[in-house]
């Protein structure tokens, strides 16, 4: 093979290898393979359903919802010892669905007071993991649609921006002993 052959041939291969370990590397939603770019949390994790509950909230306006918020072991030990920053390893699951009046409890009651969850909305998470998300406070955030498919990327680009503005290492929920 004549040499001006082989070194184009060499740079070809060399690009496509290159371009091929960029890709592999990038992380989701096409963000640019930098340690300063965001990554999203894409997986749910295993077994949050099993895990123990820090708090409930109720929140109106648009959201008109109910959610529960649960902990893994390293989460509930966390807000259970008032250790700041949250450990790696902390998960925090926020359980989000909308709510309707009762209409058996309202019965029992006699006024209409009484408002259980209704259909989920979403399942959002955060993961603390300081090196894997540094580029966000230490956290990875993933946002779930009710029928547990990621959301979109700019539902996830909502999440660091507002959780930046708590005041206890990103997280707004107080621990409800």
């Amino acid at each position: 093979m004549n040499p001006a052959l082989r070194k184009t041939a060499f740079l070809l291969v060399a690009g496509a290898v290159l371009a091929g370990a960029i890709a592999l590397k990038a992380p989701a939603f096409g963000y640019a393979a930098d340690d300063a770019a965001p990554v999203y949390v894409t997986k749910i994790p295993n077994g949050f359903r099993d895990w123990r509950l820090i708090s409930v909230a109720h929140e109106e306006g648009n959201l008109h919802s109910f959610a529960a918020m649960l902990g893994n072991d390293v989460a509930i030990e966390a807000y259970r010892d008032g250790k700041l920053p949250y450990p790696d390893g902390t998960i925090i699951a926020a359980l989000h669905y909308g709510h309707v009046a009762s209409e058996e409890n309202d019965k029992v009651f006699g006024d209409p007071q009484s408002f259980v969850p209704g259909p989920p909305t979403n399942t959002q998470f955060m993961v603390k993991d300081s090196k894997k998300y540094a580029a966000t406070g230490g956290w990875g955030f993933g946002h779930f649609n009710k029928d547990g498919s990621l959301g979109t990327e700019a539902q996830l680009k909502t999440c660091f921006p507002c959780h930046a503005k708590a005041s206890r290492d990103f997280v707004f929920t107080n621990y409800a002993p």
